[in-house]
């Protein structure tokens, strides 16, 4: 599926439209779709490669490192709707202890006006494109 993200007011992603793909595994909804941005995005919890690393799209069951909780993880009573939910909430609450964009985690936490730049210049490009 295609999907449009637009960021959430008072969040630092408002004003931008972020395309992402959801790709349904054939075991779906035993097994979490994955979801990549197809928008460039710059953010804790998104890869650079685009792919969303939240607990929500996480195999279902225990964490093998003990990080998250079996019920954060996928369930198959969950819908498109909760996985566009939390990452909505995802985009304006990152979780930089546990990163999937390590250099934009550091740069969240040490020097939070350049990652504000960053972002604020991707919100633009997204805007623009359209």
């Amino acid at each position: 599926w295609e999907v449009l993200i637009m960021g959430a007011h008072d969040t630092l992603y408002e004003g931008g439209f972020f395309k992402a793909r959801l790709s349904f595994p054939k075991t779906y909804p035993i097994d979490p779709p994955t979801m990549v941005f197809t928008t460039k995005m710059y953010h804790p919890n998104v890869y650079p490669d685009g792919t969303v690393c939240i607990s929500i799209l996480h195999p279902p069951g225990d964490d093998k490192y003990g990080y998250e909780h079996a019920s954060e993880r996928w369930s198959p009573v969950h819908t498109v709707e909760t996985i566009l939910v939390s990452v909505i909430s995802m985009l304006s609450s990152p979780n930089d202890e546990s990163p999937a964009n390590i250099e934009a985690a550091k740069e969240y936490r040490e020097d939070y006006p350049q990652f504000k730049k960053k972002v604020a210049k991707l919100v633009r490009q997204s805007a623009e494109m359209l």
